[in-house]
């Protein structure tokens, strides 16, 4: 249980969020945030990111050709993703909302069959149990439950593993994060809950979603520490992460991260954000571009050439490629399969579900002057 004798002043959130690496490529060094990363590491955190963005740019192309129903891009927060995402341990779980693409390459997950939940084809083609990475969801915080569910799961049998969930600040104004939260706050369950914070819920900007000092500052109300942290900064977002993940696997329970980045792209392909922000926002925020910030760092440490850059970019268009083979005209299958993994046991009423169905496709079939199997 949660002690409820703890001086709340130890879980409110700095002033200014953690911030090690500048836009120019220079590294502030802090001792409350050690990286311990060498330099094959800091390479594999910008290929992630230069990865996921040229996966990012493909899918979006993949909308425009009528090839995904929609997608919500992660553009500009490639950062707060790999960076948080690269501070788990292999056991440790990731509960992703809708824009996680980071953090899924982070996890090996593949990308093509992670886009299908996009096309409607099927409900992300991946197994949760072999990336510990579970299905994207399209609800807005249900998955802040089903982490902590999870979290509270391991924690009574006893497996020191760590588990994460991402949702934006619009989800902060949802229900479940804030029912998931309460349990874990007092079962001191060992869950972080990730906030990117983009500035904005769709249209709405992150004034008009909370009175609260900052988003982090929610966290004193569930007994936990809030954190804040430059979330265009893929080294300050690893250091921070990586304290409230060690803290909840030593069974002190649970944490709030705030990172503080930009949604460069629309909310989804069917957003027009040119009604609600500025070109000049736009450019401002590019300033902070998080890979051209960890390039410039990695140009000064003498870890970035023309070979490098090379490689890079091959992996990110055979990536790219990859998805658009397995992405376009993928067939979409038999609807009835949709009832195929929901009840060991189907209810009658499931049952008659699936019936209604069976027969408004073989109407609909009739019509065409198809078979239906």
């Amino acid at each position: 249980m949660a002690d409820h004798a703890i001086d709340p002043r130890s879980l409110l959130p700095p002033d200014e969020p953690v911030h090690l690496l500048d836009p120019d490529g220079t590294l502030h060094e802090d001792d409350d945030h050690p990286l311990e990363l060498d330099d094959e590491q800091l390479r594999e955190l910008y290929r992630f990111m230069v990865v996921t963005r040229k996966v990012d740019r493909e899918a979006i192309n993949l909308q425009r050709q009528g090839q995904l129903g929609v997608y919500a891009s992660c553009m500009g927060q490639e950062a707060a993703q790999v960076g948080s995402a690269y501070a788990l341990a292999e056991d440790d779980w990731i509960f992703p909302s809708y824009r996680e693409l980071g953090a899924a390459l982070v996890r090996k997950v593949d990308a093509a069959g992670l886009l299908h939940l996009y096309r409607g084809t099927w409900l992300s083609d991946h197994d949760p149990y072999a990336h510990n990475f579970a299905l994207m969801s399209i609800p807005i915080g249900t998955q802040a439950l089903h982490a902590t569910g999870l979290a509270m799961g391991a924690q009574r049998d006893g497996n020191a593993i760590a588990v994460i969930t991402y949702f934006g600040d619009g989800g902060t104004s949802e229900g479940d994060p804030h029912e998931a939260m309460t349990f874990a706050g007092v079962m001191r369950s060992p869950v972080i809950f990730f906030v990117q914070n983009n500035q904005y819920a769709i249209s709405v900007p992150l004034e008009k979603q909370t009175a609260a000092p900052t988003l982090a500052h929610k966290a004193v109300g569930y007994g936990m520490p809030g954190y804040r942290v430059d979330g265009n900064d893929v080294l300050a977002t690893y250091a921070v992460t990586k304290r409230a993940v060690e803290r909840a696997r030593r069974g002190e329970g649970p944490a709030f991260i705030e990172a503080m980045t930009y949604r460069m792209e629309a909310h989804t392909t069917s957003d027009d954000p040119s009604r609600y922000r500025t070109q000049e926002e736009l450019d401002e925020a590019a300033k902070t571009d998080p890979i051209a910030r960890m390039r410039n760092l990695l140009t000064q440490r003498d870890l970035y050439d023309e070979e490098l850059e090379q490689a890079i970019d091959e992996q990110a268009k055979e990536t790219a490629a990859y998805v658009r083979a397995g992405i376009y005209d993928a067939s979409h299958g038999d609807p009835l399969e949709l009832f195929e993994h929901v009840y060991v046991d189907p209810t009658g009423h499931f049952e008659d579900q699936r019936e209604q169905l069976r027969a408004e496709l073989a109407s609909s079939a009739d019509g065409d002057g198809e078979e239906v199997a």
